[in-house]
């Protein structure tokens, strides 16, 4: 795809993309941890909601 902007200001954003802020390394993305907290995060409002339940009922 071919840029909108002049070339000038596509070095500049280049420049500013290059710049040593922008190269964070970063831990690699872990599936299982984010699957095992929604399925917790699920666990778990699922028994505050039979307590819940139990404590209205009651």
């Amino acid at each position: 795809m071919a840029s909108r902007l002049y070339p000038e200001d596509q070095k500049r954003v280049e420049e500013y993309l290059n710049s040593p802020l922008h190269k964070v390394e970063r831990k690699p993305f872990k599936v299982w941890w984010l699957l095992m907290a929604i399925i917790g995060a699920v666990f778990g409002l699922g028994l505050l909601a039979r307590f819940l339940a139990a404590l209205v009922l009651a």
